[in-house]
């Protein structure tokens, strides 16, 4: 997305100042000096009050504070998981540093979905510095889940639909992500986002799937045995060799991956639990690499085949009808759909043993 223009970042419209945050002072929240000279009234400015939520959104929302530091969007733990599943304690201080360097710019504040574009987008006031109850979903949701969720929702992939839901349906990220899930509850520390309950889940809205009289039978016979995206997902984006530095031109923290490829791919559920009883689920591949993190040390992930680099995935591009749900056949005993042995890396099948398909479903007679 095009950055904003300057007047954009800072204008505060005649709206907000008659809205019940702005009918506050302006110190109230920022902090800094009541004084007409610029530099003065700038001192010890807090640039996003929000994140302090407990003592600036606190008063008037209680609720959604009470459960911000079990927030994922807050706290990431979503990202430690993982990296204290595949390292020890001995590189824990090396990881932090490069957590701080290059992962924790995707932590959110309140301001950051309802007041403005997230950080690490560039940021700017979305409207003004009008709070926004519900955030637009191009200018937040997507502006930090873009080159996944984004794109394969909207349609940005060439010759690929968008999800259904989108195209035919208007809907936005929060029809189905409420305040709610967004937010968490204060009794729900997730581990990561597949960590629980599935929130939301298809049959929210389709209750009729895998009921007694549905007209589809074949919901009835895969119910418990797949995943809703394995019938309903069509190809969406996979990455490989995730690795970060400093720059040495410009000292600026930057990534890279070897390769970014579309594909489709069936595998076993690596952690089968009553939320998500699938034997078969959609898997994407992370760009998570052994050495990934050696600008910071060297065998950083000591533990790197402690999880799959093929992972549990919830494709955002639903449809309706799809290649694999054409027939019974499409499907069945069809290798180019499962993830076998022969599309793993030879340094990465150790890892995801959990996940690759040694036996293919048998044909349908």
């Amino acid at each position: 997305m095009a950055p904003l223009e300057p007047w954009e970042k800072v204008f505060v419209s005649e709206d907000f100042l008659t809205s019940t945050h702005g009918r506050q002072s302006c110190i109230s929240c920022h902090g800094g000096v009541q004084s007409p000279e610029k530099d003065e009234a700038h001192t010890n400015l807090i640039a996003d009050p929000t994140a302090n939520p407990e003592q600036q959104c606190g008063t008037c929302h209680q609720e959604v504070v009470a459960s911000a530091n079990d927030n994922l969007h807050s706290n990431l733990q979503g990202y430690w998981t993982v990296l204290n599943a595949r390292s020890e304690p001995a590189s824990v201080p090396a990881l932090e540093e490069m957590f701080g360097n290059h992962c924790a710019s995707c932590h959110t504040t309140c301001g950051d979905c309802h007041i403005s574009q997230p950080g690490s987008v560039g940021g700017g006031l979305l409207d003004g510095h009008n709070f926004e109850k519900t955030p637009p979903m191009t200018r937040t949701c997507t502006a930090c889940h873009g080159s996944r969720v984004g794109s394969e929702y909207l349609g940005k992939h060439e010759d690929i639909p968008g999800d259904v839901h989108f195209r035919t349906g208007r809907m936005s990220c929060v029809s189905c992500h409420a305040g709610m899930d967004l937010h968490a509850t204060a009794d729900e520390a997730m581990m990561d986002r597949y960590a629980g309950e599935e929130m939301p889940s298809c049959t929210s809205c389709h209750e009729t799937v895998g009921a007694s009289g549905d007209p589809i039978v074949q919901h009835t016979i895969h119910q418990d045995k797949l995943a809703c995206q394995v019938c309903h997902s069509v190809t969406y984006t996979n990455c490989d060799g995730c690795h970060v530095a400093i720059s040495e031109t410009t000292g600026n923290p930057f990534f890279k991956t070897d390769a970014t490829y579309m594909g489709f791919f069936i595998g076993l559920n690596p952690e089968i639990t009553e939320e998500r009883p699938y034997q078969y689920v959609t898997l994407r591949h992370a760009p998570i690499a052994e050495d990934s993190f050696s600008y910071y040390g060297d065998n950083l992930l000591t533990n790197f085949n402690a999880l799959p680099t093929w992972k549990y995935a919830t494709p955002h591009n639903i449809q309706r009808k799809t290649p694999q749900n054409e027939s019974c056949q499409s499907c069945h005993n069809n290798p180019d759909l499962f993830l076998t042995a022969d599309k793993v890396a030879p340094e990465e099948l150790e890892a995801n043993q959990p996940v690759i398909v040694n036996q293919l479903p048998q044909q349908i007679p």
